[in-house]
Order: structure tokens, then sequence, then C-alpha cells
């Protein structure tokens, strides 16, 4: 059935490959993989999950985490909750969660009865903002870091595994050698403060990447956490294609249902759309038009690109996307194909109305 989603798990292997060099072999980092871009999709987890190179799992999500917990810990991997967790979930995260980010101390401290009550310890990775300006303490309050550090190493069931930092989502703060330094900065303080070492520095996720191919990423930096680069194969930080990566892995199928000459231009005074914009639109003149059965509801139609070159996308509303195929031959209930960008991809992942598909 269409929409569908095709995930082609040799080429995110061979991915996974590719991106598993990059940061362990020329970087001398740990790997953390992401699976949020695709919902923890199953063959995708145990497919990270198995992978030799892979030292963790990581999802925003505990639902996500949940259906892949067993997997991972059977094959010596740590599952990781990287968005600060809610106090109603904080059961959840000391059951099914091995190292979970943070910044709030009240949090950590529920973290630490929940993990009581169970008899384990829970890592913790203490997030510090370097000035992207979403999770995490401020870097430049140190003195809340190191009285944070000093509170968390008398909790009985909370291990401090190490601090992180989250660039280039809110923000959009592109990581360089001279921002990143400034978290190991903060690291060798805190070992030199508290006389302990540190197991983890996690230097970002997949826009911190390109630092290792410049010869750039700090020494102290021993962790990057990718998801896009392993899913898309492109860095974030500039959108650039990673070596023996691929962009194809997933791609979105969709059937076309109507296929008319028309012209390229609405007739009638233009108002807003169904989504609360006023559209412009371009005087191509009669132009053949197909639509297909997917829409915004399941893609960001601004994250999706033909494979056909000869196909335009339009635009579309909640249910249909109108494509330009003049310069194409198709026919009523011919299939399309697109790759996904990363707000293509979590929209599609996400959307209960696309189908799955694998090639294994």
């Amino acid at each position: 059935m269409y929409p569908r989603l095709v995930i082609d798990l040799p080429k995110l292997k061979s991915n996974l490959d590719a991106v598993a060099k990059i940061t362990k072999e020329d970087g001398g980092c740990s790997l953390m993989i992401v699976t949020k871009g695709l919902c923890a999709d199953p063959e995708m987890a145990k497919l990270v999950a198995t992978h030799p190179a892979v030292n963790y799992v990581a999802d925003s999500r505990v639902k996500n985490i949940k259906t892949y917990a067993d997997i991972v810990r059977e094959n010596g991997k740590m599952t990781t909750l990287l968005r600060i967790p809610m106090h109603d979930e904080v059961a959840d995260v000391a059951k099914y969660v091995d190292l979970s980010f943070n910044s709030e101390l009240s949090t950590i401290k529920m973290i630490d009865e929940e993990a009581k009550k169970l008899g384990v310890v829970h890592k913790i990775l203490l997030m510090i903002d370097l000035g992207d300006l979403r999770e995490g303490i401020f870097y430049q309050n140190e003195d809340t870091i190191f009285e944070t550090v000093e509170e968390i190493l008398k909790l009985e069931n909370i291990e401090l595994h190490g601090i992180g930092v989250n660039l280039t989502c809110y923000g959009a703060i592109i990581p360089k050698n001279d921002n990143l330094s400034l978290l190991t900065d903060i690291a060798a303080k805190i070992e030199a403060k508290f006389d302990i070492k540190l197991d983890m520095v996690s230097g970002g996720n997949s826009s911190s990447i390109y630092l290792v191919g410049k010869g750039e990423l700090p020494a102290g930096i021993n962790n990057l956490r990718l998801g896009e680069s392993f899913l898309l194969g492109n860095e974030t930080a500039y959108g650039d294609k990673l070596p023996g990566t691929t962009s194809d892995a997933l791609v979105l199928e969709a059937q076309i249902v109507e296929l008319k000459e028309k012209p390229s231009l609405p007739i009638g005074e233009v108002g807003k759309d169904a989504f609360g914009q006023v559209p412009v639109y371009e005087d191509r003149g009669i132009i053949k038009r197909a639509i297909i059965a997917v829409g915004k509801q399941d893609v960001d139609i601004d994250s999706m690109e033909p494979i056909d070159e000869r196909i335009e996308v339009l635009g579309g509303s909640s249910d249909h996307i109108i494509l330009d195929v003049t310069k194409a031959d198709y026919k009523v209930g011919d299939v399309v194909r697109f790759t996904l960008g990363y707000g293509g991809m979590l929209k599609t992942a996400t959307s209960a109305y696309v189908e799955r598909g694998y090639v294994k």
C-alpha cells in the first residue's frame, strides 16, 4: 500500500559503517546512534543495536527506548535518553534508560529515588549550554555548574557519567573548535575540583562530525551523537555529504491519483490556504499536473526531492501534493519516488498513514 517509506537496510548499514569509521577511527570518539529520526523503527533499531561499533543507542522519547531496551542491553550497549526527562516519566527512565541527559537537579534527585527502588545506578550526562540556548546550565555560570555537580555526587544511585552540549538545534550555532573547547575546559575543571574522572564529554550531534575531517575536534571531546548523518548521509553544520555514505537509504513512494492539464495559476482572488499562508504562484501557462495521495499531514513538502529530475513539487495541502510532470510521462496509478531531508524524514516516519517497506 502507498504511501510508503522504503528503508534500505544494507544502505543504512553502509552509512553506519562510514560514520563509525569517521567517529571512532578518525575522531577517537565513542559512538552514540540516535534513532528518533525513524521513530525507533524496529528493523533499524536491530541494525544499530547489533553493530559492533555502536556504544550507545539514543532517542528523545522513553516510549521509543522501551521498544528496544532489551536488545540494546543484550548487545552490551547503553540505552540513552536525549531529552531532559519529565517528572512524570522518571520511573520509566530509571527502568529502561541507562544514561539520561539532565540539567535540573530536582529531576535528577527524582531519578535517584526511582533508581534506589530498582536497586540500580543510573548514569546522567549533565548538559552545558554553550550559546545555542536550548537545554543545559549556561556555561558562564560556573558556580552553578560546580554546585550542581557537588549535589549529584552526593546521590547514592546516580553516577555522573560526564557532560555534554547540544548545538545547531534551537539557535543554529555551529560547533567550532573554540566553543567546544569551552566544554572540555569545564570538564577539566570539574575533574580537578572534585577529583573525579568523567567518562564522557559529548561534543554534539551530526553537526560536529565535520570537525573530525578538518582535524579541529578538540582533543577532550570523546563522544558524538549521530542520527541524521547515519540516516541521510550528511553532516548538519553545512549540509555536506559525508564520505562513504548515501542519501537515498530512505525513499518515500506515493501513487498518482489524478493527472490533468490545467492552468498553472489558480483562478480568482487568492486568500489564505488551509495552513494560514498566502501562496504565491508562477504563471507557466497550461501544465500537466499530477496529484499524489500524500500530504502535509505526512511529510514536509519542503524537505522532499523527486528522484525523477523531470518532476517539480508545486505545493500541497493536508492530504494531497501537486506535482508538475509536464516533462515526464506518467499515468494515473504510477508511483513517484522521493528522497527526504530531515523534516521530511521525521514527519513521514511519524505519520500513521505512511506504510513501511524494507530492502534487506
